[in-house]
């Protein structure tokens, strides 16, 4: 009889790598995520588009039962040129090993071309005295995207708000309740590509001390 054949790696849940710019700080990072669905990740590795391992990890132990997800950032050097050169445009490989002995794989592609940035039509960045309810949050399209992610964030009070819109919005309804009197608010709006690269634009504002 002969060795019986080994079943072909399972794709990952997520396996992904994107260029993200915070347009208001002025910095770049590369960021991969990957999930490898319900059992943990024994073994990660990702190898870039020349052959570089550009991550490696491995559980120390099989009783850790491995980690399920990741999230890697790079650093934010102030040289964008020098990121890029670090992380080239093309196909990332990603290989895994489950803490059950199952094989992963996946792909990711990486692109350099980062949107525009969204700008910020209401509340005006830095607006103060601005209502509790019924607030709309609107802001200048950007043509061909893929989505939005708006986010909302007081962290004297540990409240945040993510949402993720089409490519086609324009405008996010804060709900009622979401906003109290009185506090300062960081509000950012982030712009998707197709291929998943995201540019942030961020600003402030502060609610009315009374409604």
């Amino acid at each position: 009889l002969g060795t019986p054949s080994l079943p072909p790696p399972a794709p990952f849940a997520v396996a992904s790598v994107r260029f993200e710019q915070n347009a208001t700080d002025q910095d770049v990072e590369v960021v991969f995520e990957v999930k490898g669905g319900k059992d943990g990740l024994a073994k990660l590795a990702v190898v870039a588009p020349d052959g570089r391992t550009v991550i490696d990890f491995t559980a120390p132990d099989a009783s850790t039962l491995g980690m399920r997800q990741f999230r890697f950032e790079s650093p934010e050097p102030p040289d964008a040129a020098q990121l890029r050169a670090a992380y080239p445009e093309g196909v990332y490989t990603f290989t895994g090993t489950t803490a059950g002995g199952q094989k992963l794989r996946g792909a990711s592609t990486l692109h350099h071309k980062l949107p525009p940035a969204a700008s910020f039509l209401r509340p005006a960045a830095g607006a103060t005295s601005v209502s509790i309810r019924d607030l709309q949050i609107t802001w200048v399209p950007v043509k061909n995207l893929a989505a939005y992610i708006v986010y909302i964030e007081q962290h004297e009070l540990g409240l945040d708000l993510t949402a993720r819109l089409s490519g086609s919005a324009a405008t996010f309804a804060v709900p009622n309740g979401f906003l109290v009197p009185g506090k300062e608010y960081q509000l950012g709006i982030g712009t998707v590509t197709p291929d998943g690269n995201i540019s942030f634009v961020e600003t402030t504002f502060t609610t009315a001390a009374t409604e």
